[in-house]
């Protein structure tokens, strides 16, 4: 399918990356975008994620087929209230939000007074690095992109959002909004914040010198992530904070087991401890590199 005019409310990573995307497959009559600074303008035309780029969030929204929340999570009911006046009746509003239940239970309800409907989506794509100036037209290629609909979901609605994943060579799931939330707290979010904790604490400003020096590719590999936006991380670790806590205890409990195995001398408990994250590790991988070049 087609869009007559898609808006991307956020030109950042993923809102550029997603731009380029469209552009590039021509699934998009126009892309607009709707940035914050007058800086962002001249970024986002360089990079060409959009057709047209504006501050003005009621000329960016309006007429527009499909609105793409790209923005941190604490951003968006503000801006789609602004938005509502403006809003075409039918339109589709989704979003990238690494969290679902708060923003599918806020943005629903605000939606559909405008007549639009309101699907939540989240890709698993994206690194540490910010900014259009990253974005690459590829990124959504293989990435598992998770469609969160209601009962009161329209069918239409869902199946657009389904198509738009698609369209740009992501891997739909459909799961409910608690399920996902549950489900990323372990698989995103707590990898976020380990790698947050580990630089936090080895690059600890009384650290030495010669520490740093030795901080190596383990060190790089490892903490990565933590060099990601603060303000995302922020709002999804906040609106996520239930799971969250619950994945950091369980943990910490992992760790303090293997921290009593050390101190015990514990040769074997050890080493059954490493040997069962290798396999682990590795069969994921090995399941993950079948699943991108199927």
């Amino acid at each position: 399918m087609q869009w007559k005019k898609v808006t991307l409310v956020g030109v950042g990573l993923l809102g550029g990356s997603l731009g380029i995307a469209l552009r590039e497959r021509r699934l998009a009559h126009a892309v607009v975008g709707f940035v914050r600074r007058a800086a962002s303008i001249a970024e986002c035309r360089q990079a060409g994620a959009v057709d047209e780029v504006t501050l003005d969030l009621a000329e960016a929204v309006s007429g527009a087929d499909l609105v793409v929340l790209c923005t941190p999570l604490a951003q968006m009911p503000g801006l789609v209230t602004q938005m509502l006046p403006v809003l075409r009746r039918g339109a589709v509003v989704t979003d990238v939000g690494s969290v679902k239940a708060v923003v599918v239970r806020e943005l629903e309800p605000l939606v559909a007074r405008a007549g639009a409907h309101f699907v939540g989506s989240h890709p698993m794509a994206g690194s540490e690095r910010t900014g259009v100036s990253s974005a690459r037209g590829d990124l959504f290629h293989n990435a598992v992109c998770v469609v969160t609909s209601t009962p009161r979901t329209a069918p239409g609605a869902r199946l657009k959002v389904k198509r738009l994943w698609r369209s740009v060579g992501g891997r739909v799931l459909e799961l409910d909004a608690p399920a996902h939330d549950a489900l990323v707290s372990r698989s995103s979010h707590l990898p976020h914040f380990v790698a947050a904790a580990l630089a936090a604490h080895v690059l600890e400003p009384r650290a030495t010198r010669e520490l740093a020096l030795l901080c190596a590719g383990g060190f790089r590999d490892t903490t990565r992530i933590a060099s990601s936006s603060v303000e995302m991380w922020r709002d999804i670790a906040l609106a996520n904070r239930r799971n969250l806590s619950r994945e950091l205890g369980a943990l910490a409990k992992e760790l303090l087991a293997v921290k009593a195995k050390l101190e015990r001398g514990d040769a074997k408990g050890v080493e059954r401890f490493l040997a069962t994250a290798r396999e682990r590790r590795d069969a994921w991988a090995a399941q993950a590199t079948a699943f991108s070049t199927e």
